[in-house]
């Protein structure tokens, strides 16, 4: 046994004996949407590694792709772009692994011949924070509310920057009757979150939720939200722009019904 982590490829040979985004469960609702999506986008350059600690264990996840496909309300053509990296496993933070996954990224972005590598982060659940990247040589380019910010490590300091894209609140306006849910297979988490916002909001509430599945990286790219995975929307307004719980679910509702 090494006393070293490796990256493994998280594909269709790999994918039932791996855990995928820190899921074991074959039966979790979420995981065999996961495994088409990478099948799907796997052509249009997506990779997705799986480090596995010393003992063979699966402990952290990254996945990146050409910034033209990326699954975020974002312009990051020419730009490699990283959707999410972390470390699930509690045992195995703190040692600097998750840095050995944003630099082999960035080897095969620099191999690749692309401007740098870009990656949306936020300081609220559900999407890395910049403080893996800062250090790494990054930088901050581009914010939207609330916390949004994309950041950057470009090879060339005279290549393009990438941006978030300005249209998120016209897209939520589209939304103007009743509760939309938003979502899309790129996370496997949002599957249970939002069959359970769809039974709370038809028992408890009275209504039927209307759901739009986003099945493109175009569809993605044009979200109402930065995020793009999720977004729970309200006759118009935008109530929550990540998974929530159904508890959570149920106190915005109440707020919305005061």
């Amino acid at each position: 046994m090494t006393d070293e982590p490796k990256l493994v490829d998280v594909n269709a040979a790999s994918f039932d004996t791996l855990r995928c985004c820190g899921i074991k469960a074959a039966t979790h609702p979420g995981r065999k949407q996961k495994q088409c999506w990478l099948q799907a986008n796997a052509r249009l350059g997506l990779r997705a590694r799986a480090l596995l600690a010393p003992d063979g264990q699966a402990c952290g996840y990254i996945e990146y792709l050409p910034g033209e496909y990326a699954w975020r309300a974002v312009d990051a053509c020419g730009y490699m772009f990283i959707h999410c990296v972390w470390i699930y496993s509690k045992q195995h933070q703190g040692k600097g692994w998750a840095g050995l996954m944003l630099q082999e990224c960035i080897e095969n972005a620099q191999k690749a011949g692309m401007s740098g590598v870009a990656v949306l982060t936020r300081e609220g659940p559900w999407m890395a924070d910049s403080r893996l990247f800062l250090p790494n040589g990054f930088e901050s380019i581009d914010t939207t509310p609330p916390d949004y910010r994309l950041l950057v490590r470009k090879f060339s300091k005279d290549a393009t920057n990438p941006a978030i894209k300005r249209d998120c609140d016209r897209e939520v306006a589209k939304y103007s009757r009743g509760l939309t849910i938003v979502r899309s297979n790129q996370c496997p988490y949002v599957e249970k979150f939002s069959t359970e916002i769809v039974e709370a909001a038809e028992k408890e509430f009275h209504m039927r939720p209307t759901v739009v599945d986003l099945k493109s990286h175009g569809e993605a790219q044009a979200a109402p939200t930065p995020y793009a995975s999720f977004a729970l929307i309200y006759n118009g307004r935008l109530l929550a722009d990540h998974q929530v719980s159904c508890t959570r679910f149920r106190n915005i509702m109440k707020k919305c019904a005061v």
